[in-house]
C-alpha cells in the first residue's frame, strides 16, 4: 500500500509505483489519454495487477481511432488483464485507486504528482462510489479485434508469411489512423495481401469476417492504393462469374524489398497525397 506522495517526470513513473504498490486490481478513473497510453504501456511489460479504467467516452473514441492502441485494448479486454466501462459523468480529477490509498493525479509543469490519501473513512467511502458507479456503468465496446485473433485468422486463411508480414508492418509504424497519420488497418492488409499475392475477395472477405471492416471499405481502401500506385490487380479466371482480383504490389522495387520498406513508402506517398 503506498502511505507518501509520489512525484514523477511522466505519469507512467506514478503509475508504475501504483502498480507495483498493490496486489489487487487498480481502479482508474478519469485517467487522460496519456494516461490511457501509459496504462497499455504498463500492461505490455506485464508483473502488474489487472486494470479497470474508468474513463470519459470522448478522448477515448479519439485514442481508439488509433488501431495500434485499439487492438492492444482489445487484446487485454480478452485476455482478462484489462476491464474498460464508461463514466456516467465526468469530474475534474484523475484518481488512482488502490489497496487502502487513493491517488489524485496533478499534472505539472515540468513533472506529474501522485498525491496520496490512507484515511480509511475517506478512502472507503471513494472506493464504494466508484464500485457503485462501476456496477451501473457500460461497458466500451471495441470495434477492432485483438491482434491474437488477427494473427490466429491471418494464419489460418494465408499462412504464417502473412503473419509475420502484418506484424512487421506494424512494428515500423509509430500511430495507425490513416488519413496522413500512419496507415490504417484496411491499408495495411491490404498491403500485406499484395506481398503475398493473395485475392481482394480472399482478404476483404476475411477482414469483414472478423469484424476489421466491411468488404466496400477494403474496395475503396484498394482504389485508393492502386491509384498512387502502390499496389496493382491481375485477373484470375474462374469457372463461373466475374474475373477475380489477385493483389500485386505496384512497383517492381518494392516486390523484392521487405515489408518494412513497403509500409514507409506507403506511408511516404498517402503522407504526400494529403498535403502533410
Amino acid at each position: 500500500m503506498l502511505d507518501s506522495d509520489l512525484v514523477a517526470d511522466h505519469i507512467g513513473g506514478v503509475l508504475r509505483e501504483s502498480l507495483a504498490a498493490t496486489s489487487e486490481e487498480l481502479l482508474f478513473v478519469n485517467p487522460s489519454k496519456k494516461a490511457i497510453e501509459a496504462v497499455i504501456g504498463e500492461i505490455e511489460h506485464g508483473s502488474q495487477p489487472p486494470v479497470r479504467l474508468f474513463v470519459d467516452e470522448e478522448p477515448l473514441k479519439t485514442l481508439v481511432d488509433d488501431f495500434l492502441i485499439a487492438s492492444s485494448m482489445a487484446e487485454f479486454v480478452a485476455t482478462g488483464t484489462l476491464q474498460v466501462r464508461i463514466l456516467d459523468s465526468v469530474q475534474r480529477a484523475s484518481v488512482l485507486c488502490t489497496d487502502g490509498c487513493l491517488v489524485s493525479i496533478v499534472p505539472g509543469p515540468a513533472s506529474v504528482a501522485g498525491l496520496t490519501t490512507t484515511d480509511r473513512s475517506f478512502v472507503s467511502s471513494a472506493r464504494d462510489d466508484y464500485e457503485q458507479r462501476w456496477q451501473r456503468a457500460e461497458k466500451f465496446q471495441f470495434r477492432t479485434p485483438p491482434l491474437s485473433r488477427i494473427d490466429r485468422t491471418l494464419a489460418e486463411e494465408f499462412g504464417e508469411k502473412a503473419v509475420t508480414d502484418f506484424d512487421r508492418a506494424l512494428a515500423t509504424l509509430d500511430t495507425a489512423r490513416g488519413n496522413g497519420e500512419g496507415l490504417e488497418e484496411v491499408t495495411i492488409a491490404l498491403l500485406v495481401a499484395a506481398n503475398n499475392r493473395e485475392l481482394l475477395y480472399d482478404i476483404s472477405r476475411w477482414g469483414e469476417d472478423i469484424g476489421l471492416a466491411s468488404k466496400a471499405t477494403f474496395s475503396r481502401a484498394k482504389n485508393q492504393l492502386e491509384e498512387h500506385g502502390l499496389i496493382d490487380t491481375e485477373k484470375v479466371p474462374i469457372d463461373i462469374g466475374r474475373p477475380r482480383l489477385r493483389l500485386i504490389l505496384g512497383d517492381d522495387k518494392l516486390e523484392r524489398a521487405p515489408m518494412e520498406a513497403v509500409i514507409e513508402q506507403a506511408v511516404s506517398t498517402l503522407e504526400d497525397s494529403s498535403g502533410r
